[in-house]
């Protein structure tokens, strides 16, 4: 046996190995993942209810979309609540990395005080921020009389405030994003602030002509990631509001959901889950298509 023939077998063994190691994962992608995925872009094309089988309608699931009220309805209070949870995720998240990226005393303990409600389940978040809005014995009101003299809005059950608090609520969740965020800070060569500090430049200076720029990658990630996540909302908005009062807080997944397991129209939800899928697929390839515009590579 020559050498050629000995290595030979030897990668295909090795290779052998590594589809057993990762069959598990490869199952479990084909099943729960890539199943679904290519089950649902079939029954889009289909009036299906679960019970009886599914049944060819072509492009009528679609159709109806732009002639439903509550599809245009989910769509924009998705966008408001997109547009403001992540706009002020980003820069809430930013300063506080800011602050706890300084040397001082107690500051470890901070940053775990910060990152631990990030790590909350979603349920039970939703039912402590119920108490905190609840505008007879909540404590968000509570405090604003008891401190302020300011009477406090109904919250989650008005029509006017339900998105505003949902959008508040979000601050609970940024502890992932300042974790990175400090994690980018640190990764700042020093050699530049010592040489702006030469220059004479100050705080905000360093600020805006350092800092800023070299995390623009992480805030590129950062608000990517957010608008997907923002616009697959659902647990506050079933738990907290069932999408109430009155539709002002019916998120697209919320709708999704109704007509999925609520109302059996699978083939309609299924319409519903690719149009988010295209909308989701766009904002991306802007966002990208933006990057060349804002984002500094270090070379």
């Amino acid at each position: 046996m020559n050498e050629r023939t000995r290595m030979g077998r030897q990668a295909r063994r090795e290779e052998r190995y590594f589809y057993l190691f990762i069959s598990p994962w490869l199952i479990g992608f084909l099943v729960f993942s890539l199943g679904p995925f290519v089950a649902s872009l079939f029954f889009s094309f289909n009036i299906y209810d679960v019970i009886t089988p599914p049944r060819w309608s072509g492009l009528v699931n679609y159709k109806g979309l732009f002639a439903d009220r509550l599809f245009w309805q989910s769509l924009r209070v998705t966008t408001v609540y997109s547009m403001g949870s992540v706009a002020l995720g980003i820069a809430a998240s930013l300063a506080i990395a800011l602050l706890l990226n300084r040397n001082i005393h107690g500051v470890a303990w901070f940053r775990t005080m910060f990152y631990l409600p990030s790590v909350i389940s979603g349920v039970a978040v939703s039912l402590l921020w119920m108490w905190i809005f609840n505008p007879d014995f909540g404590i968000l009101n509570y405090l604003l009389w008891g401190v302020f003299r300011i009477r406090g809005p109904a919250w989650i059950y008005s029509e006017q405030w339900v998105i505003p608090s949902l959008i508040l609520m979000s601050l609970w969740g940024i502890g992932g994003g300042i974790v990175i965020y400090l994690a980018s800070l640190q990764g700042i060569p020093t050699e530049l602030y010592e040489a702006a500090e030469i220059d004479g430049a100050g705080a905000w200076r360093k600020l805006a002509n350092i800092t800023l720029p070299m995390m623009t990658p992480v805030l590129f990630f950062q608000l990517i990631m957010g608008i997907l996540g923002s616009f697959q909302v659902f647990t506050q908005a079933y738990v907290m509001t069932d999408g109430g009062p009155h539709y002002a807080s019916l998120f697209y997944v919320l709708y999704l959901y109704r007509n999925a397991f609520k109302y059996f129209k699978m083939g309609y939800a299924s319409a519903l889950a690719w149009i988010l899928f295209l909308i989701l697929l766009g904002l991306t390839v802007v966002v990208l298509r933006s990057a060349t515009l804002w984002v500094y590579y270090e070379k």
